[in-house]
């Protein structure tokens, strides 16, 4: 046995996969990067032509699934593995994957649809799936909200498009749903007007539609007023807040006494 051929064999075969190795590692690195080229590429010129920002990342997520799928291929063929034999292998690995996760392309399709119906977009304030919040993404399977409180959330596809949406921001306006409570001596017809008049001065209320102040309903305590100023969608909270404090502030000034109830207990015996 020649232990110095063996050596020398050993030491070629070492450094022959050692070096493909590196070259594999290298073309890793440089078609990661090539990849990102390519994407910011295709959605700066989809940008320029002025296309919806949910379509842009749509076509960039498509673009680098493919591409990376590319990549792989290539470093396999560069291992000396049969690409089309590889190939085959994907095609009857994503017929498995297709019968076992059934679930996560039911989320492409309904993502599919979500892009070409576009119920809504990136940007937009909605509910879907029980989660409200602005639209950061709509992604292959998953969009991306991020809620008032600030938590990022991904909702899958399936569940956004299978339940109902309210897109907030659609319209040019909404309603701010508040109550007041009112004593029941309180001459209701004047706390209407003071409302009315004030609410006039609440920054970002709506002059067109005019704001609503109206008796909702009756309490034990007294009558309930329904107060509805119109805002845009984004000013929302401000007004909510503001019209609650004014609320406070004019009953105070009017010096309307505060609704109380009255329990009367008796002893039957």
């Amino acid at each position: 046995m020649d232990l110095n051929a063996i050596g020398q064999t050993i030491l070629v075969t070492v450094t022959d996969v050692g070096l493909k190795i590196v070259g594999a590692i290298l073309l890793y690195i440089f078609g990661r990067w090539l990849i990102g080229v390519v994407i910011g590429l295709v959605q700066n010129a989809l940008y320029k032509q002025k296309i919806d920002p949910t379509v842009v990342r749509y076509v960039g997520s498509i673009v680098g699934v493919l591409a990376n799928i590319a990549l792989v291929v290539s470093i396999l063929g560069y291992f000396g593995v049969e690409t089309t034999t590889f190939a085959a292998l994907v095609a009857a690995a994503g017929v498995a994957i297709g019968a076992a996760w059934g679930g996560l392309l039911s989320n492409f399709a309904a993502g599919v649809f979500l892009i070409i119906l576009r119920p809504f977009k990136v940007g937009d304030f909605i509910t879907v799936g029980g989660v409200t919040g602005t639209v950061k993404e709509i992604g292959l399977f998953v969009t991306a909200i991020d809620t008032p409180d600030n938590v990022h959330t991904f909702v899958g596809n399936t569940k956004v498009f299978g339940d109902n949406i309210q897109n907030y921001s659609t319209n040019p306006y909404r309603r701010v749903e508040l109550t007041a409570q009112l004593n029941a001596g309180v001459d209701h017809a004047d706390a209407i007007a003071r409302l009315k008049q004030k609410l006039a001065s609440i920054p970002n209320v709506l002059i067109d539609p005019a704001p609503d102040v109206e008796i909702l309903e009756f309490s034990a305590a007294g009558p309930v007023l329904a107060v509805r100023p119109f805002c845009n969608n984004a000013h929302y909270w401000q007004v909510y807040f503001d019209t609650n404090r004014l609320i406070r502030e004019t009953f105070g000034e009017a010096g309307y006494p505060v609704p109380q109830q009255y329990v009367t207990m008796r002893n039957v015996a």
